[in-house]
């Protein structure tokens, strides 16, 4: 998921993404009950769901979504081929069918997939939906004008790279094949293992070509979902949605859709959206947040209010904070001094600049501490808590410099705790201890993002993040790992400019295997190897802390998203 600062979208997207460490996600500090707050807990339909948040929900077409398992509000209107499983902690980093009756069949070198639609599924205005819908969904997202969703489809299908959408090729995707209306088959460029989770994003949403209305289409997207689009104001800073009369349980076993209508509001400050989560007045009571998180002294009030503590939900999400390495840049150009400062990093005082260990955990590895993704535990450079600045001078003096060294470490001006100059300051202090001197080279989020995705002007020592587009290595590994994805003339994210055929070969065999489980293997096994070149300074994994109304129920928060599904809640 390209930085989810910037996507939480990405996700995830967003995703990702939005979006989004380790461990059985909990709803509060104390692991209270996840599925409701005091009193009758039971979920019941009806009422109104209330979603405050920070951002809007810009671009509310399939096309152009870029998610992570379908999204969080998006999941509501737009059903895809696949979804995550809604449940909580690692059991909701499963894909599980949607629309289609299964995750999907593959030939026998995962280049062809196969899949059935379910019978009786149906549009908001009753009409059936087709294979043939969802195979022109997929091809609007090729269009300029509907750009921003995930970039997978262009790469993985065959003859796809130059295609421009159907508005300019009316003669659609040869790769993409409905030989029925309830049959959609896939080709591919390569073996793809991992097809299920790529399903599972926003443009396998159907989309009825009689009904296509361009780039207005997101003012009333039609929905295959639990609910439809009643108002769209703003560009998604204010979203109604109410039931779709023609949406049926039977064919979705993943959304409860419990309230009558939901009731989305966007560009509010952070500070008002918790200050109103934490009073519970009115339809805040039935209120929740699907993208602002509690900061460090708003959770010190929280945690000291039993009440409030009772309704913070905790989550986790596959994303790493880390200091990248761009080994061209001299004395970066030298692995002992990479691994100089991997031996002098003090992750303990990194945790506390990010809010604390209730909203970091210390990392060693680059892959996020979950089973989904293959974790593996490993300390290449072990420094304890503190770090070993002792064995930093010893490596500093066998690389040549006896007397220490001065570097520059760029970092974000924006005050986020994982990329931002709390973060460089404890890395500072660090180093300091080891001989060396660290000066600070604060940038604006924009100038620092084209800085240090750009291969030209990419500095020798960094601050950067990835979150995954989803729960497994590959999308984790391969953007910031394969060679073949070093862009030269564009947004690069291959940090340490890594370009090892041993590595890109692993990354080949394992998207072959359709057997998740021993993919997870061999993820975690390369993130070893990568590991030990250290390009790259795992710090911390961050956890989610967020408040909900006092009149939600039935919290559920899966290591997917790492934040409470809105498909799943009900209110009074």
């Amino acid at each position: 998921m390209r930085q989810p600062s910037v996507i939480a979208r990405r996700v995830a997207a967003a995703s990702v993404s939005l979006v989004l460490a380790a461990g059985v996600a909990a709803c509060g500090p104390e692991d209270n009950d996840a599925k409701g707050t005091g009193g009758d807990s039971t979920p019941h339909k009806g009422g109104t769901l209330t979603v405050l948040n920070a951002n809007p929900q810009q671009d509310f077409d399939p096309a152009r979504l870029y998610t992570s398992g379908g999204g969080n509000v998006p999941s509501l209107v737009f059903r895809t081929l696949t979804t995550r499983n809604r449940e909580d902690g690692a059991a909701g980093t499963e894909v599980v069918p949607d629309l289609a009756t299964d995750t999907g069949r593959p030939n026998k070198d995962a280049t062809v997939w196969t899949y059935t639609l379910k019978e009786g599924l149906k549009y908001e205005d009753g009409t059936p939906i087709t294979s043939a819908d969802i195979k022109y969904g997929i091809e609007r997202s090729f269009a300029p004008e509907l750009s921003g969703g995930a970039p997978y489809l262009r790469d993985w299908l065959v003859g796809a790279a130059d295609y421009q959408g159907p508005y300019k090729d009316k003669k659609g995707l040869d790769a993409i094949e409905t030989p029925d209306e309830r049959t959609i088959v896939f080709h591919l460029n390569k073996p793809e293992g991992e097809f299920p989770y790529l399903a599972t994003q926003t443009q396998f949403t159907p989309v009825p070509k009689a009904k296509d209305t361009g780039t207005k289409y997101e003012q009333h997207p039609i929905s295959a979902g639990p609910y439809k689009v009643v108002k769209n104001e703003n560009d998604g800073e204010r979203l109604i949605l109410e039931r779709n009369p023609h949406w049926s349980a039977k064919t979705d076993a993943e959304r409860k859709a419990y309230p009558d209508k939901v009731d989305v509001r966007s560009g509010l400050d952070s500070s008002v959206i918790n200050q109103r989560l934490s009073a519970s007045q009115g339809a805040d009571a039935a209120a929740v947040t699907t993208d602002t998180n509690l900061g460090p002294a708003e959770l010190a009030k929280v945690s000291g209010d039993r009440d409030l503590a009772s309704r913070v939900g905790t989550g986790h999400f596959g994303y790493t904070n880390y200091i990248a390495f761009n080994p061209t840049v001299k004395p970066f150009d030298d692995i002992k001094v990479r691994q100089a400062i991997s031996y002098a990093i003090d992750r303990s005082s990194v945790v506390n600049a990010a809010g604390g260990s209730a909203l970091a955990e210390p990392a060693t590895t680059f892959l996020p501490n979950q089973k989904s993704f293959g974790y593996t535990p490993y300390d290449l450079f072990p420094a304890g808590k503190a770090g070993d600045p002792a064995k930093a001078k010893q490596l500093l003096k066998e690389a040549g410099h006896p007397n220490g060294l001065t570097v520059t470490l760029t970092h974000s001006n924006a005050r986020d705790f994982e990329t931002s100059p709390e973060i460089a300051t404890a890395i500072q202090d660090a180093l300091k201890k080891a001989g060396i001197t660290v000066k600070l080279q604060g940038l604006e989020e924009n100038d620092y993002s084209d800085k240090i995705h750009n291969v030209k002007t990419e500095p020798g020592f960094f601050l950067a993040h990835w979150g995954a587009d989803w729960p497994s290595g590959g999308p984790f590994l391969a953007p910031i790992f394969d060679g073949r994805q070093i862009v030269k003339d564009g947004a690069n994210f291959n940090t340490g400019l890594l370009n090892d055929k041993s590595v890109n070969a692993e990354i080949d065999a394992i998207n072959k295997l359709t057997d998740l489980d021993e993919a997870a293997k061999r993820w975690g096994a390369l993130d070893k190897k990568i590991g030990e070149k250290a390009l790259t300074v795992p710090l911390f994994h961050p956890v989610y802390k967020r408040l909900y109304g006092k009149d939600v129920k039935n919290i559920v928060i899966s290591d997917w998203t790492g934040v409470l599904d809105v498909s799943q809640v009900a209110v009074k």
